[in-house]
């Protein structure tokens, strides 16, 4: 049996998703900045397309600004907001366990003359909204949260800190990669000025996704040239992409949510209640619906992970983008946990098409597995 547990890196794409992309992979395949029929019928899909991810998000149609995915959407976000802001101040506020996109996009701002403050969290990764408010001075041009954390799915409190940020006119931005179509994201009730979303995470296709930046927030344009996406984000379009993640967006539903909460409910109630030593990672209820992250006590991770994938099951050891470095997760260092503790966890992340059968095909290997490796381990 093939059990696939991490839909936190990336998901498969829906069947219907792929049907309403392929027409625009073949005969559709017209240039969107073309005056003609062809251009013109690409055009009109991917507006229909940025009309349906808006409405999800309560935002208008102009204020989607198609990316190639989350990566793009969160340097745009950060860069753009930093360089159209300057005269204004150069401080940045984020905190530590934001994806690395944006750690590192904050690093490299610090490199050229920005500063930024990175705040700590709590044991389950919570960042404190006090602790917001409290890091933002008179030359604070940006404040950096993410909605859902994509290692260990804690949900920070940001329409909390989208208000203090309010209070004090300074513009807040949050990477939703993780929570969109999962969680509500009214961006009208949140009051982010700037919301990052992705494709790949929800079942539509890979290299796409959008920056929501809301009318009036001043942003330097991260791609130049033919003055796409309203002037902010130039490139021709990847039309049948946005076709697919217009129709992920579109066919995303509360059924799915529910089914992906009791897939992962499941999962973690058999692995708290029949392996012994491990530890449930991130906040106990303030999470999305699909993470479980567990720290295995006295077992390397990266083995526990091969030995799954030998039979057939799919986890991580933290995110996707960052899995191949030996470092422990600076996500889990960041909440107390010991290099050993953090080097000995694993993220399952469950989705729409798992199963109960597949589930307990994937506790029943784990047991067998990690007991299998404690017996042999040198630090057990």
């Amino acid at each position: 049996m093939k059990v696939y547990l991490d839909n936190a890196a990336t998901t498969p794409v829906a069947r219907e998703v792929l049907e309403a992309m392929l027409p625009y992979l073949s005969e559709k395949f017209g240039n969107a900045s073309s005056l003609h029929a062809w251009g013109r019928e690409a055009r009109e899909a991917m507006e229909k397309a940025r009309e349906i991810i808006a409405k999800k998000l309560n935002v208008s149609p102009n204020e989607v600004i198609f990316t190639s995915g989350g990566t793009e959407s969160n340097n745009f976000a950060l860069k753009g907001i930093a360089f159209a802001n300057k005269e204004k101040g150069k401080h940045i506020v984020t905190q530590k366990t934001e994806h690395a996109c944006v750690l590192q996009t904050c690093k490299w701002l610090e490199s050229i003359g920005f500063e930024v403050t990175y705040l700590d969290v709590d044991e389950y990764g919570m960042v404190s909204p006090e602790d917001v408010a409290n890091a933002i001075r008179k030359d604070t041009i940006l404040v950096s949260v993410m909605h859902a954390n994509n290692e260990i799915g804690t949900v920070q409190p940001i329409e909390e800190i989208a208000k203090i940020c309010k209070e004090h006119g300074v513009y807040f931005h949050t990477d939703a990669c993780q929570s969109f179509t999962k969680l509500e994201l009214d961006a009208e009730r949140i009051g982010a000025d700037l919301i990052t979303v992705s494709s790949h995470k929800i079942y539509g296709p890979k290299g796409v996704g959008a920056l929501i930046v809301r009318e009036g927030v001043r942003i330097t344009p991260f791609m130049h040239g033919g003055g796409h996406e309203f002037g902010k984000r130039s490139g021709t379009e990847n039309v049948a992409g946005i076709v697919g993640f217009g129709k992920a967006v579109e066919i995303a539903n509360k059924r799915h949510v529910e089914h992906t909460k009791r897939m992962r409910d499941l999962l973690e109630k058999r692995i708290l209640e029949e392996i012994q030593n491990v530890k449930l990672n991130g906040h106990p209820e303030e999470r999305v619906c699909h993470i479980a992250n567990f720290s295995f006590v006295g077992i390397e991770g990266e083995a526990l992970l091969f030995r799954l994938d030998a039979r057939g099951i799919a986890c991580s050891t933290g995110s996707a983008c960052s899995s191949h470095k030996l470092e422990p997760s600076h996500v889990l260092r960041a909440i107390g946990l010991s290099p050993e503790h953090a080097h000995g966890s694993l993220r399952f992340s469950t989705g729409r098409q798992n199963t109960e059968e597949e589930i307990n095909y994937a506790v029943d290997v784990l047991k067998e597995e990690v007991e299998a490796l404690r017996r042999i381990s040198a630090i057990a």
